[in-house]
């Protein structure tokens, strides 16, 4: 690809934002919001600052590399559904059987060649200037700090190098990285990524482990190291594929790893396996807090880079967000990779404000009894699938699984709790819900079935309703109906907790007639008016084997846990922009005052605010 910035100027309307801008949340904060809009764009800023530091940086900073769906696909060159379809097709190859079959897969085998990244002697275009161990320091560059409570600055879209201890196996995975000083990085690679299978090998040998940090160049390694290889294949062959030419790579100056030549920084170095330190907090893609945990840590022995560089990141909170762009594209991508183990798929869609591994809608083509729970447990026993926590299965007559409002009355039409699948298994290393970390409770719903009979009684008003359940419970404070129109309409209500809900709910039961699902928040930041916000909530804070209780109504406790639910976690707060922040940035003309925009997507405390 071209020089980034000339290539965003002319096919992404690039902001360009002269003044200069701290890294410590004022620039997260801007392209937080920025990237919430309909028409969000990428975003340069030229004057990065360090104000606590007095720091003024010459090299610019570019964040909201994938914006949009159509900046993405102009990223990946083609369609995401192009490119799965390329992969579909090499999976069904089959010998050929005549000259014209022959013939006819020339093309497909000369397109392979260009899979296989190809190694370049001498130095690179990211290795024109070298900073020796004695000189580096990561203050450097511009590296940010996004969340108020955050542990530190975190480098958020470095693609993070390593390989196996026999060299046989290399990875490229995008992990965030956290500042500790001048010369040392926390490698925040979860337990079930192939980067920390390579620690264990190294740790196990009893030596160090080599690291190579790739910041900048073609924004499609950056996809590429987000994307859901089967283990052990490297990712840079996905790139050669998508792009129809062999990644180009040049040996670190340090160490064996290989990285990109025309990446902007490189950041190298050594992670010595006996040394552990607290990494965190950090407001993560999942909208919360991660809290502070012990992760092995990186030397830097130099950091190489282009003579002008470009400094890239990334801001995860709440969403709709950037990773909304790139998810999409993986799942259309990787689709074809999924049929294998599930022929009847006919295709998947992780919803953003799922947070992804949270929320999985699927439609097939049932052939017999039973077959939704085939799948389920076949997604949750395969790759990254198996983190997903919530799974909807509907079959092939379903609406389009983005035509959210008439899928989801498709659903409940069709909602029967005997056909709902409680269990538990692996979940991600972010899930707080869990009642420990790393294993939780796994909730499938198979709606591939006919329309089921109306499950309330009686129907009320919301008004009517709330007053029924405040004669029951005071602490019950709003309360608003979804979908009164189907055969399980949706009961949320906002609580003041002071006891389990589950009590709650047992206190509720008479009112059974008027009910089929209830679902219960918090009233501190919850917008019973806001469905969007109101699911991402759901999802994050729901183990499915504590929360949902399935009879005689389906109750549904989405509120903080705490000692009064058997909760010994600490629970994390969710990512609030700084007012202070906000404030400034609005009088100074770089972001607009939109209090109803910032409620729509969670962006403040308003009850601080207001207050």
């Amino acid at each position: 690809m071209e020089n980034i910035i000339e290539w965003l100027k002319n096919n992404a309307n690039l902001k360009i934002i002269e003044e200069p801008v701290d890294v410590e949340l004022e620039m997260a904060h801007i392209a937080y919001l920025e990237v919430k809009k309909r028409d969000s764009k990428p975003l340069l800023f030229k004057r990065p600052v360090y104000k606590a530091k007095g720091i003024e940086y010459d090299m610019p900073v570019l964040m909201n590399l994938f914006a949009n769906r159509d900046i993405t696909q102009k990223i990946l060159g083609k369609s995401p559904d192009e490119i799965g379809n390329n992969i579909e097709s090499l999976m069904k190859l089959k010998p050929p059987k005549s000259w014209r079959d022959k013939l006819a897969m020339i093309p497909k085998m000369l397109s392979l060649k260009n899979v296989f990244p190809k190694r370049l002697s001498g130095r690179g275009e990211c290795q024109e200037i070298v900073i020796p161990k004695n000189e580096v320091d990561l203050d450097s560059l511009p590296i940010l700090k996004t969340w108020s409570e955050d542990g530190g600055r975190f480098i958020t879209m470095g693609q993070v190098y390593t390989r196996s201890l026999d060299g046989n196996m290399q990875n490229l995975g995008m992990y965030r990285l956290q500042q500790y000083g001048k010369n040392r990085l926390g490698m925040h690679w979860q337990i079930h990524k192939d980067a920390s299978h390579f620690f264990d090998q190294y740790r196990d040998a009893g030596v160090k482990m080599p690291v190579s940090i790739a910041i900048g160049g073609d924004p499609l390694y950056i996809w590429c190291g987000q994307a859901p290889m089967p283990h052990g294949m490297f990712e840079m062959l996905l790139y050669g594929f998508i792009r129809g030419k062999n990644a180009k790579l040049v040996k670190s100056i340090t160490n064996d790893i290989y990285i990109p030549n025309d990446v902007d920084i490189v950041i190298e170095g050594f992670v010595d396996p006996k040394e552990m330190e607290i990494e965190g907090p950090f407001g993560d893609h999942t909208g919360y807090y991660t809290l502070p945990e012990p992760f092995p840590v990186m030397e830097v022995e130099t950091i190489t880079m282009k003579k002008n560089p470009v400094f890239s990141a990334t801001v995860v909170g709440k969403p709709p967000l950037e990773d909304k762009y790139m998810g999409w594209a993986t799942e259309r991508i990787f689709l074809p990779l999924l049929k294998p183990m599930a022929p009847e798929l006919i295709d998947y869609n992780m919803p953003e404000n799922g947070v992804f591994h949270n929320l999985i809608l699927a439609k097939m083509a049932v052939r017999y009894r039973g077959h939704a729970r085939q799948f389920m447990h076949a997604f949750w026993g395969v790759g990254q699938m198996s983190f997903v926590k919530h799974a909807i299965f509907v079959n092939k007559d379903a609406p389009n699984l983005t035509d959210y409002e008439n899928l989801t009355k498709h659903i409940l039409n069709r909602l029967d709790s005997n056909n709902i699948l409680i269990t538990d298994g692996i979940v991600d290393q972010l899930d707080h819900a869990s009642p420990s970390s790393l294993v939780g409770g796994k909730l499938g719903i198979d709606v591939t079935g006919g329309v089921v009979e109306d499950r309330v009684e009686e129907r009320l008003s919301d008004d009517n309703l709330l007053s029924k359940m405040r004669e029951i419970d005071e602490n019950i404070l709003a309360l608003k109906q979804y979908m009164t129109d189907t055969a399980n309409p949706i009961c949320v209500i906002a609580v003041e907790k002071k006891e389990s809900q589950k009590a709650m709910v047992d206190k509720l039961m008479p009112l059974g007639r008027y009910l089929s699902i209830l679902v219960i928040v918090d009233s501190a930041n919850n917008d019973l008016d806001n469905p969007y916000m109101l699911i991402w909530r759901v999802v994050n804070n729901i183990d499915a084997q504590r929360d949902i209780i399935l009879e005689p109504f389906i109750a549904i406790d989405a509120t903080n846990k705490n000692s009064l639910d058997g909760y010994s976690r600490v629970w994390p707060g969710d990512t609030i922009c700084d007012v202070d922040v906000l404030n400034r940035l609005s009088d100074r003309g770089l972001i607009d005052k939109d209090e109803e925009f910032w409620k729509s997507f969670g962006v403040i405390d308003f009850n601080k605010y207001k207050n």
